[in-house]
């Protein structure tokens, strides 16, 4: 499967203003039975409970709901999630990652997020920046003021800029998940892309 190369995203955000989001808000436990890895599958069961009620209805106070962000990522806007405090915390499960892939968000943005969500979320090519909550903060402000606030992610040099005020904060990533992200690797892809090296070096032997 190809997998779509990262170097810059520049997009308009939906906040997630939940702290403590947990995976089970991002796709509730009913979900996991599925063997299925259709994107649109896990895309329609992200943030479900918030989204609708029990009888399939749409919950109109709910972010996803409200008419600035309720067009999905995959159609062209709102690539990058904007989440609370200590994103995907709880159980570990990695559908949570797909759901948020599968409705088609690149990056989410939170001042701290779960460790093995954060793992979870690079393995399915989106990728979590963590900033200072005080930047964090100026990103939510600064949506709520103008929905079409655009945000620039350059992975490349590791910054993640606020276009509508001009601040920008460096990230940290691992070298390795880097580098993947930038050539659309998974771990195979990546061993399959040393495999001159991985034969030369057994000749050698």
């Amino acid at each position: 499967m190809a997998h779509q190369k990262f170097n810059i995203i520049k997009s308009t955000c939906i906040p997630i203003q939940i702290d403590n989001c947990n995976t089970d808000l991002i796709i509730p436990a009913r979900y996991l039975a599925s063997t299925s890895r259709d994107p649109k599958f896990f895309g329609d069961a992200f943030m479900r409970d918030l989204r609708f009620n029990a009888k399939g209805e749409p919950i109109a106070d709910f972010v996803l709901n409200q008419p600035a962000f309720c067009e999905a990522p995959h159609k062209g806007c709102h690539e990058i999630i904007v989440g609370g405090q200590n994103w995907g915390s709880g159980s570990s499960r990695e559908h949570a990652a797909w759901a948020i892939s599968g409705y088609g968000v690149r990056v989410v943005i939170s001042s701290s997020f779960a460790d093995i969500h954060r793992n979870n979320l690079l393995n399915c090519f989106v990728l979590p920046v963590i900033v200072s909550e005080a930047f964090q903060q100026e990103l939510f402000a600064s949506i709520a003021k103008d929905a079409n606030t655009v945000v620039t992610v350059d992975l490349p040099n590791q910054t993640v800029t606020n276009e509508a005020t001009g601040h920008c904060e460096k990230f940290d990533i691992n070298g390795y998940k880097k580098y993947c992200l930038m050539n659309g690797y998974d771990d195979i892809d990546y061993l399959l892309s040393q495999t001159g090296k991985i034969e030369a070096f057994e000749n050698k032997k």
